[in-house]
């Protein structure tokens, strides 16, 4: 059968039709031929050819016998291949069987896909069905079981509210619980759920129960306050700890809050006010005995004689109402030093000045409002306006006991210095509340500074009008010594403008202001009782000496004050300096005075007369003569003169050198003008020699 199939493709290959590969055949175009022709024209061959001139015909009919011997080469290869053609059509044939029948199971398995992802999808969309069902019933059961918790009253909870004392931590985490339940109870029965029915009485027992326990408690812990000696600050500390008894008072029965609070504001307040009385008169024992009154006045004589009615004891210094003094330290130290203890001060006979126990009564009062304010905002949990009034319940009566106290003080009082101290005591207590962030006592404190501020105004103008008619003529014998009321006034203005400082205030300016131009007036009133130009210089720098001495201890150097006694000091100071050289060289002096005056106005031709020749001489031979006594006599009188000897030394320098530039001055005229060629003028003594003589008189420190 094999040999059959070989040789029927042996036939087939000898009746192939050969003439269809004739390159000649007319099927070619003619154009394509030209661009044959044109390529074999370029071919290297070709043109080598013709250019050695070979024959083309001969050499076509070469070629084409070559290329026929070729296609008969290639014919015969091809005959000799049939076997292996046939062959290999073969095998390609059964590849075509073979891969019809791969075609045929890629498409039953492509079918197959189609059908298994239609089953994935559906099986898909019914898992996210069955996962949002899961979803859907895990929310409704979570949801469920905290509804069911939030209804079920445990056991422990009814043990522990009917039987566990309120002062245990179990009760009182089980009244937070309960007032949790509660207030969901009454969140579901709006919304008709029945289930609130079957707990409903249950936790209304419940409540009863708490609320009686929490009323108990809490009313005995504020019956507790009343016991005599009871410090009140330990009741109220344990009841912060519990502050949530009265939250859940106000949430669930307001009636008893509002019955504790009532309680409680009734009885701190009889409790305030019964403590503050007490001390307030226990305090006032300890004030010195000593007091101010209308008489003690900065103009008022000291050997002045009360009147034969007065029951007032008379002030053994009157002074000592208008120094400072350590009074000061109740504005720095003891500010915020611990109260006084009225039986303790008594024990050790101490006494004290009105602004010290002032500042203890005070202090005690802030102390316990700022107290007293946080807790009531604390406990009762109301805001600060709320907490305002509930303040004021409380400490209304006391306020009202104090501003009492204070105005009945005060219409009596005549220390302006203790007053000014009680309103500065009130400025710094002011910036602790504001601190504290309590403003409880605002109100307060603007009160009794309008009660103050008058009085001390008051004061201070009756003051003034005692030095405005004051009379010299009355203060009997008088002296070049500082005035005790020129004192009284440097101690006072000191004392008022150092208290001043931290809290400066314009109403007090404008009054020391006024005392000062009175003080002023009165010193030159004083001064005139002195027949004596030299006295009156003396007494009116002594005066302002001391003065300014005093203010600049008590004060910044740079108050105004300070600023217009240093003016007044050296104007005097050269008018004194310019009095005391004139008895010895007065007449040098204004002999220097005219002849300047004439070189000025260039009028020298009038000083060339004997007269002034002779004068000249008289003024150097006189020079010479006493000049070293004349200092003398001014180092002792002035030096005699002054108080204060630094102020003494300063006016003797300052006298000493005013004399050195007279003599300078009196050098410089004589060497000019008509006295230039005075034989006088070289007798005149050197400078220097006065310069060392004057360095003699002058101290050093």
């Amino acid at each position: 059968m094999a040999s059959d199939d070989t040789e029927q493709e042996t036939l087939d290959v000898n009746n192939l039709n050969f003439s269809d590969l004739d390159i000649t055949s007319e099927d070619f175009w003619l154009e394509e031929v030209d661009v044959h022709i044109q390529k074999n024209l370029e071919d290297e061959i070709v043109k080598e050819a013709l250019k050695t001139g070979v024959d083309l015909r001969q050499y076509s009919r070469e070629v084409e016998k070559e290329l026929l011997d070729v296609e008969n080469a290639s014919i015969q290869d091809y005959i000799k291949e049939g076997q292996n053609i046939a062959s290999l059509h073969k095998q390609i044939a059964a590849c075509d069987t073979i891969l019809e029948r791969m075609e045929s199971m890629l498409h039953t398995f492509q079918n197959d896909l189609g059908s298994i992802s239609n089953e994935i999808q559906s099986l898909q969309e019914q898992s996210i069905a069955m996962n949002v069902k899961l979803k859907n019933r895990q929310a409704v059961r979570g949801e469920l079981s905290e509804f069911v918790d939030e209804m079920v009253v445990p056991e422990s909870m009814i043990t522990h509210i009917l039987e566990t004392p309120v002062t245990e931590r179990g009760f009182l985490e089980q009244l937070q619980e309960l007032n949790h339940k509660i207030t969901f109870v009454k969140e579901q029965s709006f919304k008709e759920a029945r289930s609130c029915g079957d707990v409903k009485d249950i936790l209304e027992k419940l409540k009863m129960k708490a609320i009686s326990k929490i009323r108990e408690y809490l009313l005995n812990k504020i019956y507790t306050f009343k016991k005599p000696m009871t410090n009140y600050q330990i009741p109220q500390n344990a009841m912060l700890k519990f502050r949530f008894f009265n939250e859940f008072l106000m949430t669930n029965e307001r009636h008893v809050a509002r019955e504790i609070r009532d309680e409680y504001v009734d009885t701190m307040s009889k409790i305030y006010y019964s403590y503050f009385k007490s001390y307030t008169s226990r305090l006032m024992k300890l004030q010195f005995e000593e007091l101010a009154d209308k008489d003690d006045l900065m103009g008022v004589e000291d050997t002045a004689k009360r009147g034969f009615f007065s029951s007032k004891p008379s002030l053994k210094n009157r002074s000592t109402i208008f120094t400072l003094g350590q009074r000061g330290v109740v504005l720095a130290a003891d500010l915020e030093a611990p109260i006084i203890v009225p039986h303790a001060a008594q024990k050790n006979e101490a006494k004290h000045s009105f602004e010290s126990l002032f500042r203890s009564q005070q202090y005690a009062l802030l102390d316990n409002c700022c107290r007293e304010f946080l807790f009531l905002v604390d406990f009762f949990m109301v805001q600060q306006s709320s907490a305002q009034d509930l303040f004021n319940a409380i400490m209304g009566k006391t306020l009202s006991m104090f501003l009492k106290h204070m105005d009945t003080y005060t219409n009596d009082c005549f220390d302006s210095i203790a007053i000014f101290l009680c309103i500065h005591i009130i400025f710094r207590f002011q910036v602790i509340m504001h601190k504290r962030n309590v403003p409880a006592l605002d109100k307060y404190w603007e009160t009794l500074l309008e009660m103050l501020w008058p009085r001390l105004e008051m004061i201070l103008e009756m003051n003034i009008q005692s030095i405005r008619e004051c009379e010299p003529s009355k203060l009997g014998h008088i002296d070049v010594r500082p005035h005790y009321i020129t004192r009284r006034y440097a101690e006072f203005s000191g004392a008022i403008v150092s208290i001043n400082e931290n809290f400066p205030n314009d109403r007090v300016n404008k009054l020391l202001a006024k005392l000062q131009t009175e003080v002023d007036n009165f010193v030159l009133r004083m001064a005139a009782e002195f027949p004596l130009r030299k006295e009156q210089l003396i007494f009116l720098i002594n005066n302002y000496d001391m003065m300014l001495g005093v203010i600049m201890e008590r004060t910044n150097e740079d108050s105004a004050e300070s600023e217009s006694f240093k003016q007044l000091l050296a104007a005097r100071t050269q008018e004194f300096i310019e009095e005391i050289l004139a008895p010895h060289f007065g007449g040098m002096m204004m002999f220097v005075k005219e002849v300047e005056a004439a070189v000025e106005k260039g009028n020298m031709d009038s000083l060339k007369n004997q007269n002034q020749e002779r004068r000249v001489q008289q003024l150097v031979r006189g020079f010479n003569n006493d000049w070293k006594k004349a200092i003398d006599l001014i180092n002792q009188d002035v030096m005699r003169s002054f108080t204060n000897f630094k102020n003494g030394t300063q006016i003797l320098q300052g006298a000493l050198t005013q004399l050195i530039q007279y003599f300078h001055r009196f050098s410089k005229v004589l060497s000019q003008g008509p006295f230039r060629n005075l034989p006088i003028r070289n007798e005149l003594i050197n400078i220097h020699h006065v310069m060392v003589e004057v360095k003699k008189h002058k101290p050093t420190f």
